[in-house]
């Protein structure tokens, strides 16, 4: 059997360093909003050459509260995608705007640039974009096209981290870029965390004050915030996988080319796209193929393991059928949909495994 996924390699490789680290925050004796948060937020920052990093619980509230700390609230319109996980639109609408939906390139999967300059409206105030599976968002343009209409642009890098674009890491194109450290993630915590980057110093300290409540010293609360504090702990352990982060996306193209080298002759498999400027890391290696679920099927039933990201566009979803959006609104998005799979992918997946997966496909698929 070869999973979708298995986190136990990674742990396994680095072990000995996040085991010192675990004991180390443990004996501090100092558990939340400490020097291991600092350090991680300094060395974060450092990484993307930016002025500041603030760690959060989660990449949701990583997104809401860029979108807080930038003063966007009800009245407001976000414009994102539909093709993302579910957190990017329930962000947004934690903070009382609307999610305006547009359509992706077939070829990126992430935000079109024409879509996005057609959704803008009075009310629009933020360009969302979803750096998705690795490859980024063409944020060059979108950034433009910010400039142009007085918009912000808040990058969602959650599924990119490392990934470049022209030469310049994703989350720095934007005002603010925002993370998730989900496990499974290029940079994952052993739990939830998450952080936004920003060489905005005033967004910077709203975001530190937002994430603890709004306060501003002990018992003191200048606004209304919340409590989303990424621990000591998770900072430890994400300082030690930081400096491996490089090398970990490193491999995971190699096993992007293994899986190009297995599959490129086959004409019923459409491989990941990756644009001549862009450095892809791979969070996710997604093809296209004619009759998806039966080939899903038929890979289960030869030992592989795959999944969906995403099988039900956000803008489908029942939870948001109140926004309006009907079948065929976001056609690129829904066909998508309907064709993607993702095969395994991750630190540990050996050279044997993805060449007997890319077989499998190809004999099922033929």
């Amino acid at each position: 059997m070869i999973p979708f996924n298995n986190l136990k390699f990674l742990h396994e490789q680095l072990k000995d360093e996040l085991h010192e680290a675990a004991e180390r925050v443990l004996n501090s004796g100092w558990y939340i909003l400490g020097p291991e948060l600092e350090a991680f937020e300094a060395a974060f920052a450092a990484y993307h050459n930016v002025a500041h990093a603030a760690g959060v619980a989660n990449g949701t509230d990583a997104i809401e509260l860029a979108l807080r700390a930038a003063g966007i609230g009800p009245g407001d319109e976000v414009i994102t995608v539909a093709h993302t996980a579910v957190a990017t639109v329930c962000a947004v609408e934690q903070t009382g705007a609307t999610p305006v939906m547009v359509d992706i390139d077939p070829l990126t999967y992430t935000m079109s640039v024409a879509a996005a300059e057609a959704a803008i409206t009075a009310r629009t105030k933020v360009l969302l974009p979803v750096h998705l599976y690795g490859h980024p968002a063409d944020v060059s343009p979108l950034r433009a096209l910010a400039d142009r209409h007085n918009l912000l642009l808040i990058e969602d890098c959650a599924q990119a981290h490392g990934a470049r674009l022209n030469g310049r890491l994703v989350g720095t194109w934007g005002h603010m870029g925002t993370f998730s450290f989900y496990p499974t993630k290029n940079l994952g915590a052993y739990g939830d965390g998450g952080a936004v980057i920003t060489n905005d110093p005033v967004y910077a300290d709203k975001l530190k004050r937002l994430r603890n409540y709004g306060q501003t010293s002990r018992y003191v609360h200048q606004e209304r915030g919340i409590n989303s504090r990424l621990d000591e702990m998770q900072a430890a352990i994400l300082s030690v996988k930081l400096a491996h982060l490089d090398h970990h996306n490193a491999e995971r193209n190699t096993l992007a080319g293994l899986y190009k080298q297995t599959l490129q002759e086959s004409k019923s498999v459409r491989l990941p796209y990756a644009a001549p400027n862009v450095d892809h890391v791979y969070h996710l290696y997604v093809v296209r193929v004619p009759e998806r679920d039966s080939v899903m099927e038929a890979l289960k039933t030869r030992g592989v393991g795959t999944l969906i990201h995403y099988p039900v566009p956000v803008h489908r979803q029942q939870a948001y059928a109140d926004l309006g959006y009907k079948e065929g609104s976001l056609p690129e998005t829904e066909r998508a949909a309907s064709e993607i799979m993702s095969l395994p992918m991750y630190i540990g997946l050996t050279h044997e495994n993805v060449l007997a997966v890319g077989e499998a496909l190809k004999a099922t698929v033929a």
